[in-house]
């Protein structure tokens, strides 16, 4: 069975190359030219990535992204963003936003980006397959059961995204290595070639915002300068 793209974009231009493309690459495509048309077909269609753009009519991109997201939906999405409009995709990212492209974009890319993100994707449905498959996780007051997608804080159930669950899991099952960000990209967004490690850092920064006790000055998910990431185990906690 084919995997289906639902391409969200006003432009008949786009829309015409993207689904060329990703139909060569061997994917079903169905479109929408505005945000409302692909808000339903998202959740008529259900189909396993969302090309999103985010300057849309009716609806934007930003809405169509937090209304799934707010519907428990975890359809991966790839938004398009506009060139310069870099509070738009941190925007996007924190929505629940899997990655993004700026315009103008290769198709080559966009198809490569796809099959990056439903190779994820697909590696993690498939029970016991997932990297970070253990029957517990438990670091000070963090607990995660990665087969269950389910992690814990002070056995409070954390609200996370898809992408922030599989950003913690790894860098829970790495605990006290450091992780360059470039690591993170491969091992947690499986890019297969250079990407924007800021997507690296707005989830970081997100994860923070649930789990430390002041964002600001983390006390879990620490920053080693010039290196990168690492969790591990907090010496005071509540």
């Amino acid at each position: 069975m084919k995997n289906k793209v639902l391409v969200v974009e006003d432009e008949q231009s786009i829309i015409t190359l993207l689904q060329y493309n990703l139909q060569q690459a061997g994917y079903e495509v169905i479109t929408a030219m505005d945000g409302e048309e692909g808000l339903k077909k998202a959740l008529a269609e259900k189909p396993q990535i969302i090309v999103l753009d985010l300057m849309l009519p009716k609806i934007d991109g930003i809405e169509v992204c937090k209304q799934l997201r707010l519907n428990k939906v975890d359809i991966p999405i790839l938004m398009l963003t506009a060139k310069d409009d870099e509070f738009d995709k941190v925007l996007g990212l924190e929505l629940g936003a899997d990655d993004y492209m700026t315009k103008p974009f290769s198709p080559r890319e966009v198809v490569a980006r796809v099959k990056a993100i439903l190779r994820r994707t697909s590696k993690n449905i498939v029970k016991g397959q997932d990297d970070t498959s253990a029957p517990q996780i438990t670091i000070g007051p963090l607990r995660i059961l990665p087969e269950n997608f389910e992690a814990y804080f002070n056995e409070e159930a954390l609200d996370l995204t898809p992408k922030e669950f599989e950003l913690l899991a790894y860098l829970a099952k790495n605990k006290g290595r450091v992780l360059t960000r470039d690591q993170l990209l491969s091992a947690v967004w499986n890019y297969d070639f250079a990407g924007d490690t800021r997507i690296v850092d707005v989830h970081i920064s997100h994860l923070r915002e649930k789990i430390e006790k002041e964002s600001k000055k983390p006390n879990i998910i620490k920053t080693v300068r010039g290196l990168g990431y690492k969790l591990e185990e907090p010496k005071i906690y509540e």
